[in-house]
Formats: C-alpha cells, sequence, structure tokens
C-alpha cells in the first residue's frame, strides 16, 4: 500500500487531530491516502452521525405496522391488503447553494433510489424548500434553479411530485434548504435490504460510469460555508434522470426473482459507504478489485473511484450461480453491470486496484465505530421569546388592503408557480392536487390511497424549538386528518446549523424533544430520516428548521375530503379550540409588520388527538365538503386557500366571527388543533353531533356563496375584497416576484 497519510492531510480533510488517532488506533497502524479519504467521508457529519446519533434515539421507532425502522435506505410500514409504503425524506442543501440545477436534481434522483434499492415503485415526491427573499437576485436564482431541477428530474422519472412547501427568510439568502421526499409501493413481503451476510457472494457495481464528479461530496455537505463555497461546485454530482428510469424498472425486474441477495444506494460516500455499510450491517467483509469498475473517465485513481459521487449507480449483493440472470436483464435495459468483488467472512473492506492492495479496512471501523459526540448544549441567553400581542402593534386601518397584502406575500401567496412545473398527474393516480394540505395518490387498481405532506416552520423553531418541533409534527398530522386519511408513520429532514455551537445544540435537543413528544402522543412512529447540520455561512446559521413529513392512509380514496370550497350555500364551521389568536412568529407579524420575534403558539397535543378523530369521522361519513387546517395566516388565509380551486374555479365566502378585542388574532392568528370545514346545509346537525362525540368545539362561522370574501365582525362588515382582484393576488404574486 502507499505511503501513510500526514496528520496534515487528515485535519484539511474535515477531520480532528483525535479522529486521527482514532483511526491509527482502530487500524494499528497510520492510514494511507485512499483509506484516510474513506475515513474522512465516512465519518463525515454527513454520512456517521456523529453529534445527533444520541439523541436520534429519542424518537418512538415502533408499532404494529412498522415492518423497517430507522437504519435502511428508507422506512417501510404495512398498508394492508398485503402492500407496504416505503418512504424517506432527505436533505440537498449545500449541493443547490452551490449548483441549484443539479443540486436540487440529485437531490430528487437521490432520494428516488432510496425507496427502489427497497424493492418498492415510487409512486409519489414532495419537497420542502426554503430560499432568501426573491427581492435578492442571487435568491431568485436559485429559487427558479432548484425548481428547474426538480421539475427536469421527478417529471423525466415519470413521478408525480403531488405537494410541498416553500418558504422564505433573510437567514436562508446564502444557505437554501432543499428537502425531498419520496414515497413508494411494495410487497410487504418483498422489502430489499442493504445486508450481506452470506461469505462467497457477488458483488456488482450496476448503473452509471463512474467519473469523478461528486468527490468529496459528503465531506463538502458536512461543512460550514464561507465567501468561496462556490469555488466548491466540482463536488456536486451531475444527474441523468433517463439513465435512472433504467436502473430503476432493471433493478425492480430483477427483485421479481429470488437472485437478489442485498442491495445499496452509491449516494454519499460512494463505493466506500455502499460496501462497508453492506458488509457492516450483515457482519461480513468484502473484497472489490476496482479495475471491473466501469469508468467514464482515464486515469482514475483507488482514492477517486472510491469517493466518487457519481450518480445513477447501486451495489448488488447477489446469489452464486445467477450472475447470468442480472447479466441479462441490465443488458435488456442497456446499462452497465459488472461483477467486482465478493463478500468475505472477516470484516473487512479490502480494495485492490491495478494488482495492487489499495486500502484495507475493517467495516465496522467506517461504519459503526465511527465517533458519537455529545456535543455541549447551552440555552441562548435570549430565551425565552416574548408573548406578542395586538396591544404591541399598530392597529391597521385598511382590512381590505391587509387581506390583499397577505394574500400575496410570499409567506401565503400560492405556488402555483412552483406546482405547475412539475407534472402531478403523470401516472394518472394522483387524487388530490398540490395546493392542498395533503397530497393523495391512489394504489393503481384499488380503492385504496395514500396521503402524504411535508412540513415544518423555521421561524416558530428558532423562537422555541420545543414548541416549533412539536408544531411541526402536528401540523403534519394535522394536513392528513384534513383530507380524511390516518397517519401511519413519520420520516423527518432536521436542517441546523453549526452543533459545535452549544446553542444550536440546545436548538437541536430541544425540537427533538418537542417532536417527540408530538409523536408519542399521536401514535406516529419514526422510521427514518436525516439530520443535516453546519447550514452555516460566513458566519451565519440558519433558523433551525425541522421537517416532518408524515404518510397516511385512506382506506376508500373516492371518499377523501375535499380542500376546496364545494357549492355555494354551504355552511362553514371552525373546529378546535377557541382562543386561537397567538401572533408570536405568525405570518402575519412578519408580513405585515417585517417582525420574526415572539413565541410561536403552545402545542395542544390533546386537542391535535380529538380534531384529527373527529376530521376522519367526517370524512368517512362523507359529511364535510371540504376542509382546511389553520396555520401560517389562520383563518383568514385558511378561507382564501379555500376559495381557489387548482383547476381555476373560484367561489366567494362570507364569515362571520366575533371579537371581544382587536381583529389580528381573530383573522391571522396561529392557533394550533384547528380547521376550518364547509359543510352542506343538511349535514350541519349531524357534523355538530360528531364533534360533540369527539369531544371537539365547533363553531358556526359564515356560509360560501357571492363573488368576494366578506368578513363581518360582531355583526359589522371589516372586510370585503372581490374575488377578481384577490385570485390574482393570491395566485401569480409569487411568479412575478420569481420571475422580475
Amino acid at each position: 500500500m502507499r505511503d501513510a497519510a500526514t496528520l496534515e492531510a487528515a485535519i484539511a480533510s474535515g477531520l480532528s487531530t483525535e479522529e486521527f488517532r482514532q483511526i491509527g488506533t482502530l487500524l494499528g497502524r497510520p492510514p494511507n491516502p485512499t483509506e484516510l479519504g474513506m475515513f474522512s467521508a465516512m465519518w463525515s457529519e454527513h454520512c456517521s452521525y456523529k453529534s445527533s446519533r444520541r439523541h436520534l434515539a429519542r424518537f418512538p421507532t415502533e408499532s404494529p405496522r412498522v415492518i423497517e425502522g430507522p437504519g435502511e435506505n428508507a422506512g417501510a410500514v404495512d398498508i394492508g391488503h398485503g402492500l407496504a409504503a416505503v418512504f424517506k425524506v432527505e436533505s440537498h442543501n449545500h449541493p443547490t447553494f452551490i449548483e441549484p440545477f443539479q443540486g436540487a436534481a440529485t437531490g430528487v434522483g437521490g432520494i428516488l433510489r432510496d425507496i427502489f434499492t427497497m424493492g418498492a415503485r415510487p409512486v409519489a415526491l414532495m419537497n420542502s424548500l426554503r430560499f432568501g427573499p426573491l427581492s435578492v437576485p442571487k435568491n431568485r436564482t436559485l429559487f427558479t434553479g432548484a425548481v428547474a431541477g426538480i421539475a427536469n428530474y421527478g417529471n423525466s422519472m415519470g413521478i408525480p411530485t403531488v405537494g410541498g412547501e416553500v418558504f422564505f427568510e433573510d437567514c436562508y439568502s446564502l444557505n437554501p434548504l432543499v428537502n425531498a421526499f419520496a414515497l413508494g409501493i411494495a410487497p410487504a413481503d418483498r422489502i430489499f435490504r442493504a445486508r450481506a451476510e452470506a461469505p462467497g457472494s457477488p458483488i456488482w457495481c450496476v448503473g452509471s460510469k463512474t467519473g469523478r464528479d461528486g468527490i468529496h461530496g459528503a465531506s463538502m455537505a458536512s461543512a460550514a460555508f464561507d465567501e468561496e463555497a462556490e469555488a466548491k461546485r466540482p463536488t456536486v454530482q451531475v444527474g441523468d434522470p433517463f439513465l435512472e428510469k433504467l436502473l430503476m424498472e432493471a433493478c425492480l425486474e430483477l427483485m421479481q426473482g429470488d437472485a437478489l441477495i442485498a442491495v445499496q444506494d452509491m449516494g454519499a460516500a460512494g463505493l466506500t459507504c455502499s460496501t462497508s455499510e453492506v458488509a457492516s450491517r450483515g457482519g461480513a467483509g468484502v473484497e472489490i478489485d476496482l479495475d471491473r469498475v466501469a469508468q467514464r473517465e482515464t486515469g482514475m485513481n483507488a482514492y477517486e473511484i472510491m469517493l466518487s459521487e457519481s450518480q445513477e449507480r447501486m451495489l448488488l449483493v447477489v446469489r452464486s450461480g445467477r450472475e447470468a440472470e442480472v447479466t441479462r436483464i441490465f443488458d435488456k435495459w442497456d446499462l452497465d453491470a459488472a461483477p467486482i468483488g465478493t463478500v468475505s467472512g472477516d470484516g473487512l473492506l479490502r480494495v485492490r486496484h491495478q494488482g495492487r492492495l489499495a486500502a484495507e479496512v475493517p467495516c465496522r471501523a467506517l461504519t459503526d465505530d465511527a465517533p458519537a459526540f455529545d456535543r455541549p448544549a447551552a440555552r441562548p441567553s435570549w430565551w425565552p421569546s416574548p408573548e406578542v400581542t395586538p396591544a404591541d402593534l399598530p392597529e391597521p386601518s385598511d382590512w381590505n388592503a391587509v387581506v390583499r397584502e397577505l394574500a400575496g406575500s410570499p409567506e401565503l401567496a400560492s405556488r402555483r408557480f412552483v406546482y405547475e412545473q412539475y407534472d402531478h398527474m403523470v401516472r394518472s393516480d394522483t387524487v388530490v392536487r398540490p395546493g392542498g394540505d395533503a397530497g393523495v395518490v391512489r394504489i393503481k387498481g384499488r380503492d385504496l390511497g395514500i396521503a402524504m405532506t411535508l412540513d415544518g416552520n423555521g421561524r416558530y423553531t428558532a423562537r422555541d424549538p420545543r414548541r416549533g418541533g412539536a408544531l411541526a409534527v402536528a401540523e403534519a398530522c394535522r394536513n392528513l386528518a384534513a383530507v380524511g386519511a390516518t397517519p401511519v408513520g413519520a420520516t423527518n429532514c432536521l436542517n441546523f446549523g453549526n452543533p459545535e455551537r452549544p446553542e444550536i445544540m440546545w436548538e437541536f435537543t430541544e425540537a427533538i424533544a418537542g417532536m417527540t413528544e408530538a409523536l408519542e402522543a399521536l401514535a406516529v412512529p419514526i422510521t427514518g430520516g436525516n439530520v443535516s447540520f453546519y447550514n452555516e455561512t460566513e458566519g451565519q446559521n440558519i433558523f433551525p428548521t425541522p421537517v416532518v413529513g408524515v404518510v397516511g392512509v385512506l382506506d376508500d380514496a373516492t371518499r377523501r375530503i375535499p380542500q376546496h370550497f364545494a357549492a355555494a350555500g354551504d355552511l362553514l364551521f371552525l373546529a378546535g379550540p377557541e382562543g386561537g389568536d397567538a401572533l408570536g412568529a405568525s405570518a402575519f407579524l412578519k408580513e405585515h409588520h417585517g417582525r420574526t420575534d415572539g413565541r410561536p403558539p403552545k402545542p395542544d397535543l390533546d386537542a391535535e388527538v380529538r380534531l384529527g378523530a373527529f376530521l376522519r369521522a367526517a370524512g368517512a361519513a362523507g359529511l364535510a365538503a371540504s376542509a382546511r387546517d389553520l396555520s401560517e395566516g389562520g383563518l383568514a388565509a385558511a378561507a382564501i386557500e379555500s376559495l381557489f380551486a387548482p383547476d381555476g374555479s373560484r367561489l366567494g365566502a362570507g364569515l362571520e366571527v366575533e371579537c371581544a378585542d382587536r381583529l389580528e388574532g381573530t383573522l391571522f392568528g396561529e392557533g394550533p388543533a384547528r380547521a376550518l370545514l364547509s359543510v352542506r346545509p343538511g349535514d350541519a346537525e349531524t357534523l355538530a353531533r360528531l364533534a360533540a362525540r369527539e369531544g371537539v368545539p365547533l363553531a358556526a362561522v359564515g356560509s360560501v356563496g357571492g363573488d368576494a370574501l366578506r368578513i363581518r365582525v360582531n355583526g359589522s362588515p371589516a372586510v370585503s375584497v372581490d374575488l377578481d382582484g384577490l385570485a390574482d393576488t393570491f395566485r401569480n404574486s409569487l411568479g412575478r416576484l420569481a420571475l422580475e
């Protein structure tokens, strides 16, 4: 093997002095440069979760439905009828800042591979996006580039993007967030895992050829950025969605037989990660010969081949004697496929290149033996955030202007500019389109439906991490209930700043505590996810942004609850506890007053449980003509969103509300556990009895109809905004900002 690597090289690769010494202890000698690169990638924050592993263990991960929890490529839950939902969310934040189109596109490609490695056919995508204000040209470039990259990959693969979220804050200007969420369906008894357990089994590399793109991608994703961040462009992978489509079909065809033992996506850290993780999970070792790896560039050395993050590649562990079957299938799909090694029984990862031993490392040293830090956490001096009440604010003089302003604001305007770039109807199974609380897809050939949603509020978490974490879970489950679905599993993407700062670790641990409380109260297990630390550029951290994806089941997708007003004359009801006038960290406070301070509302998890049961029962009984949860923007935003359906139709509404004092909290307060429902007049009494049975307060707040949004307060007119002008403002403002 080559000469030993130096401490200086280790530090340059992102390892600490102590970590370099620990590697020497594990190996019984100093690592060579190739081995050092392998450790640098595998011990990076992105791959090892060394700052978060101890804390993630707090999440609930078990339920009777869970087939596969954290630790595999994706989680899987039983949805009945012999089927499993396979899903996961992951981040591609740093790559998107460096190269927005490819960074976002390859984030979609990577999460799709995580799904079909489990034997599931992907059926739906979502994404959660954060950017800086669109008034800054650089942010517009990042936003439009990332959306185009997401659209290009998902549309080319033929996977519908059925929803998501987009928000804008100053803190994301130099560090956008791109979290990609994918869902697939598999036979419940045919879940594939990434565990090499049979020594002598051939190991294959299939898919794209290996190049120099993406080298150091995992390390780059595990470091803060400075003013030279864009010079790291070569570490961003380049995607080919058409090749991945072929790879998916070839893998799924191979999985129909029994030739395949294990499969692992070749994502972060490439061959190093896939070989060591497959072997570690199975308690085995791996021997590979890099001369057998198909390469698209000449002169690549062992370091480059082992650390390349070229996209659209898979590692397969195949049953001995079944190699011809693999060759036949991958030849059919015109893909490279070659055996590159075998599973061994000694627990070592041996890498040969050009007839020499290039690396020899215990697999567990790269994976299980990676450092696990218990970093110090310290509550910041500003804690707790002060409460904000209407009395602290100047009173608006024109409520019509305020409603129009909020309807067209970056926080609350329609995301039509984004989702119309996505093909959300491909495969013809999308039954709830983007623009609602949750996406719903029908399982082909069945009435069974799967709902999915992706939610988070960085502003909430920045002002109270525990409340912010709990509210993200609560809103996601509420969104599923609003379409009539029962939540069965959750995933998460935890986007935070520099964990070496005690106040960041305090935010992280508090957010996990809040999420755990909500997950336990709502009986939803975590099946996997992603942690993205070091979202810091030039010393500025992002808001702590935990994003929660929840998947739910609809026994009959045809009985889903619509998301928009259905008919003139329907009655409007507000379900949930009174006193939902919290304005701290609210959309109203930000967009109208330019403030992001204040403490977010206190979660009411008991009320969330009752509201969810009520909404699902109302949907199953066909009582709800429409439902919309109350979250950002409160009652006014829920009403505006309900007026305008994705097909261009519109229905006005008249709200009748009572207000003891100022109007801000009544219209824009973001108190939790509430939903706005429209109901046919003949069903109102039945709905009221159902609400009483479930212990959910229900208040009549108006009716559907007319050519305007009208709001009367204490019997007197307060707001009257015509639909024509409001429709243009709500539907088109974001597109205008993005393209100006």
